[in-house]
């Protein structure tokens, strides 16, 4: 069955990440403190992926952010979509241990506040590729309804990630 892609419309259906399994580590450079996915849901290689992030509570930036009401930063939840999109940038195999760097941010618009105790679904859609240029849209939601909205570009550079 098809899932609806962020615009709306429905995908093809994707299968479990290709030949990764389930961390998304295999696939992104990023690491903990500054890894905002717990799971990768599906991947199409270089056209979208959904992925997961559980909000416990325990996370550092809610100590600051803000005490007596912690809130998810909202560019935390843009560089987890980044992330996110991330992910089916990188299972492209001519991508394979290169890394993608922001290029620019647009059309972000913030729906609901996240808090400890949420998780976090995010699904992304890279709607065009150009060169190692590519722009990706897609949301992130709780409990189904929309928390954040968002249009991003990123490079993916001849720098090689060390593993």
């Amino acid at each position: 069955m098809p899932w609806p892609g962020p615009l709306g419309y429905a995908r093809r259906p994707v299968s479990s990440p290709p030949a990764t399994g389930d961390d998304p580590r295999d696939l992104l450079p990023h690491r903990p403190p500054f890894l905002f996915i717990d799971e990768i849901v599906a991947i199409s290689p270089g056209e979208s992926a959904r992925s997961r992030w559980t909000l416990t509570g325990d996370e550092d930036f809610f100590s600051g952010h803000f005490p007596g009401y912690p809130l998810l930063p909202g560019v935390l939840i843009v560089e987890a979509l980044a992330q996110t999109a991330g992910l089916a940038a990188a299972a492209m195999p001519e991508n394979t241990g290169k890394l993608a760097v922001f290029a620019g941010i647009e059309k972000v618009r913030f729906r609901r506040q996240v808090v400890p105790g949420d998780t976090l679904e995010m699904e992304m859609e890279i709607t065009r590729w150009r060169r190692s240029l590519a722009e990706a849209s897609g949301l992130a939601r709780v409990n189904g309804e929309k928390a954040c909205e968002a249009t991003l570009r990123f490079a993916v550079t001849d720098q090689e990630i060390p593993r």
